[in-house]
Parts: C-alpha cells; sequence; structure tokens
C-alpha cells in the first residue's frame, strides 16, 4: 500500500474510546523495546511518526494510527517489562486481551519477536493468540544486528521455539535497511480482504 496520510486517532485506555469505523485494524503485539514503533514506521514511511524510545515500557495505551482512511495500525502496550508496577501490568494485560478478543475490525496480529535471540515471553503470547484462533504473522526486528550467515540459524531457532508450523509465516525484518517491509504489507493486504 502507498501511505502518504497517517493519523494518530486516539491513544485509548477503555473500550468506549476505540474509534467508531469498520475498518480493519491490525494489533502490533511484542516484549517491550521489540520495535514495535520502528515497524510502524517503516511501514507507513515516516521516520518518526511513532514515537520510538530506549526506555521499556514507554507504551502504556492502545495507539490506534489511521492509515489511508483505510486501515488502523493498533500499537499495543509491550509485555514482560519487569520494572513497570504489578497493578500496572495487570491493568495493560485486562485491556490488551479485552481488545484481542472483543474487537470485531480486528483482522490480525503482527507478533514481534527480537530476531537476535530465542523468544521468551513471546511463547506465551503466541500460543494465546493460537489458542483465541487470532490470525499472526510473526516479525523477527532487529536483523542488522545479524550477521547475514547467522539468519537461517536465527529463524530455525525462532520457529523451533515458538513451534511454528509450514503454515505460519515468519518474517526477517530490520527497521534499517527495510528488508521485510514488502512481505508484511502483503499479510497485511490480505488480511484486510477477509
Amino acid at each position: 500500500m502507498e501511505v502518504h496520510n497517517v493519523d494518530l486517532t486516539i491513544s485509548a485506555v477503555a473500550e468506549k474510546q476505540y474509534p467508531n469505523t469498520q475498518f480493519p485494524e491490525i494489533a502490533l503485539v511484542g516484549r517491550s523495546n521489540v520495535g514495535k514503533s520502528s515497524l510502524t514506521n517503516v511501514l507507513i514511511n515516516r521516520n518518526k511518526f511513532a514515537r520510538t524510545s530506549s526506555q521499556p515500557g514507554k507504551t502504556q495505551t492502545l495507539n490506534f494510527y489511521n492509515i489511508e482512511d483505510k486501515l488502523y495500525f493498533v500499537d499495543v502496550p509491550g509485555y514482560g517489562y519487569a520494572k513497570a508496577s504489578k497493578a500496572s501490568r495487570e491493568k495493560w494485560g485486562r485491556m490488551i486481551e479485552t481488545y484481542l478478543t472483543k474487537r470485531e475490525q480486528l483482522r490480525g496480529v503482527i507478533t514481534l519477536v527480537d530476531g537476535r535471540h530465542a523468544p521468551t515471553d513471546d511463547v506465551s503470547m503466541h500460543n494465546w493468540l493460537k489458542y483465541y484462533n487470532i490470525p499472526m504473522l510473526t516479525v523477527a526486528t532487529k536483523m542488522d544486528k545479524i550477521s547475514g550467515g547467522k539468519w537461517n540459524k536465527q529463524e530455525s531457532l525462532i520457529k523451533k521455539t515458538l513451534q511454528l508450523d509450514d503454515n505460519e509465516p515468519l518474517i526477517l525484518f530490520s527497521a534499517l535497511t527495510k528488508t521485510g517491509k514488502n512481505e508484511i504489507w502483503r499479510w497485511i493486504e490480505g488480511r484486510m480482504k477477509r
């Protein structure tokens, strides 16, 4: 999709705040600091539209990005951030669960995993989404930080750890080189037609 117009419609913490449209929605989930904002910026051809931060736990709301009045990207708070209070983590957890299980406009979830390491908390999220039969695309981020010769090894490690089967796609992505951008858009456009 050619992206020219993007708008952060709302940063929501409750269902009543969600946009009242029928646009398809794609949620982005992953551990804190895995690169959700960087992926969003690459997909929408902006440098700093979605705020990136070196400080984990920065996103604490569901951020709805209107893409061309056709689609929403929904940036979900990162999980696995130990410094947030238990009460905060529980509140985020309820907010995320409500959105992912009840939102009719949700067409799929992009789960981001750090391509440099074996998935950890990502396994629970992957299994949870699978349990609820939510279509998902797994994207391994930060691949530019790994030498090209080790990509196959990391890809195999991620697939094995998450127990991905042959019809569960995994795309290797770099915000720096934009590797994987077109494949991710193809998956998104396929989900928009559902």
